[in-house]
């Protein structure tokens, strides 16, 4: 374990983790688009998940570990950046930081905290806006779906996470790269395009969901 004894490696741990966690959001997204196809679409879609069986909750213990090492090295490394520069900058010389970038700790906090209230309400069913989904394996999953969305402060709720998870990727996919030393002059701002893209990509994926069916556009 030596590579844990360095804060690069600690980075590096941390980079890959949010990295996978990343390609999870992607595969997530694109799961969640059949949705737009209608009731058989998303239902045929949480069959397919269900046939899986265990593999499923495997899937799932593996992310939770992912986001537990993540937000852990995450705090362990800003602890120590912060102890690195405990006071202000008279001149504020870090060009290149941005509100994304700085807010990093507490994105990825929020997001910690709307992943346990989104396994709570759509995987265990534990609210009462599904509690009447509960103990239907997978059930209708678009008819649980269209009516928790159509509650206004639910629909919000989801908006305003997917915004943080934007603010979030902005800097980390950015940041990622710059970790592994897979960037340069001149492939940098490239690289920071494309995640900045992406991230608008997944807020305005995820976000049309429970806008489309608060505005009655799926139902």
């Amino acid at each position: 374990m030596q590579l844990l004894k360095s804060s690069v490696g600690r980075k590096i741990l941390m980079a890959i983790t949010g990295q996978l966690m990343v390609l999870f959001v992607i595969v997530h997204l694109i799961g969640n688009s059949s949705i737009f196809v209608g009731p058989d679409g998303i239902n045929s879609y949480a069959e397919h998940l269900h046939s899986l069986g265990p593999l499923v909750w495997v899937f799932r213990l593996a992310m939770l570990a992912f986001i537990l090492v993540h937000a852990f090295y995450g705090i362990q490394v800003s602890i120590e950046n912060s102890k690195a520069n405990p006071s202000k900058y008279a001149i504020n010389n870090k060009l290149k930081a941005n509100f994304a970038s700085e807010s990093m700790i507490w994105t990825g906090l929020l997001l910690a905290l709307f992943v346990i209230y989104h396994i709570s309400h759509f995987t265990l069913r534990l609210t009462s806006d599904v509690s009447a989904f509960a103990g239907q394996v997978p059930g209708n999953v678009f008819g649980m779906v269209t009516g928790s969305f159509s509650h206004g402060i639910i629909a919000s709720t989801y908006v305003a996470a997917m915004v943080v998870l934007c603010l979030h990727l902005f800097h980390g996919i950015q940041s990622f790269f710059q970790t592994m030393g897979w960037n340069g002059d001149k492939s940098l701002p490239v690289i920071s395009q494309v995640g900045r893209v992406l991230a608008f990509v997944f807020l305005i994926g995820y976000s049309s969901i429970p806008v489309f069916i608060l505005a009655g556009i799926i139902k």
